[in-house]
């Protein structure tokens, strides 16, 4: 007999937040245009950007784990959706490998908050040093679907292990397999808050632009969290 999979709950969440550093959030790929020289040289360069970028190397159908036909077009945003599904981190995350990302987002900004603020300070340990000041954009999605629901089904709970992605990750490999649309759980760095990660570049609906945000580590692993104003 199969293990069993978490129940399915149809859901209707608008305004889900997903933060991601501006340096990634231009709005053309013609961030490399201030580097070049001249058009020969701004050619040249993208050509290297398209050889190394996983994101480009997926909508041409080179990443093993996604198809071409898995990615969104022409739609407001799309680069920024297909990127969080090519350019997994090496070590997966919490619902995905190193082979294939997903969408993930929280339903309160809060909650978004505290994962990246928690995430930044683990790299900030590595290197001992809590010095440092970064900007994140926000991404608002929303989405209408049926997702496997983690949230208050104890037969799950080692996959909300905040120290550990091997039971979450083996799970999200089963309902890959089973064609699942993605997962939606407890926040693990702020338990009162709720997280979803989408595994399917066209569910993950209406993408636009929300605040932006600065983190300033001063010594400390807590970060001081500030909004950005808009200019005028």
């Amino acid at each position: 007999m199969s293990a069993p999979l978490p129940r399915t709950t149809l859901l209707r969440q608008f305004d889900t937040v997903r933060l991601i550093p501006s340096r990634f959030a231009a709005v053309e790929d013609s961030v490399l245009a201030a580097l070049a020289t001249d058009d020969t040289h701004l050619a040249d360069l993208f050509e290297l950007d398209a050889a190394t970028n996983e994101r480009l190397r997926a909508e041409r159908g080179l990443l093993p784990g996604i198809g071409i036909d898995e990615l969104v077009f022409g739609v407001p945003n799309f680069r920024i959706v297909n990127a969080a599904f090519t350019h997994a981190r090496p070590e997966g995350s919490r619902f995905n490998g190193p082979e294939r990302g997903a969408w993930y987002c929280s339903f309160e900004i809060e909650t978004a908050l505290a994962e990246v603020a928690f995430h930044k300070s683990v790299e900030y340990a590595e290197i001992e040093r809590y010095e440092d000041s970064v900007t994140y954009e926000a991404f608002l999605a929303d989405f209408t679907h049926e997702f496997h629901d983690l949230r208050g089904d104890p037969r799950f709970a080692s996959c909300l292990d905040p120290r550990s992605y091997r039971a979450s990750q083996k799970l999200a490999g089963r309902l890959m397999r089973a064609g699942a649309i993605g997962v939606v759980y407890p926040g693990t760095r702020r338990p009162e808050g709720t997280n979803l990660a989408c595994f399917r570049p066209p569910v993950v609906g209406n993408v636009r632009r929300g605040e932006g945000w600065r983190f300033t580590w001063s010594g400390t692993p807590q970060p001081r969290i500030a909004r950005l104003r808009r200019r005028r």
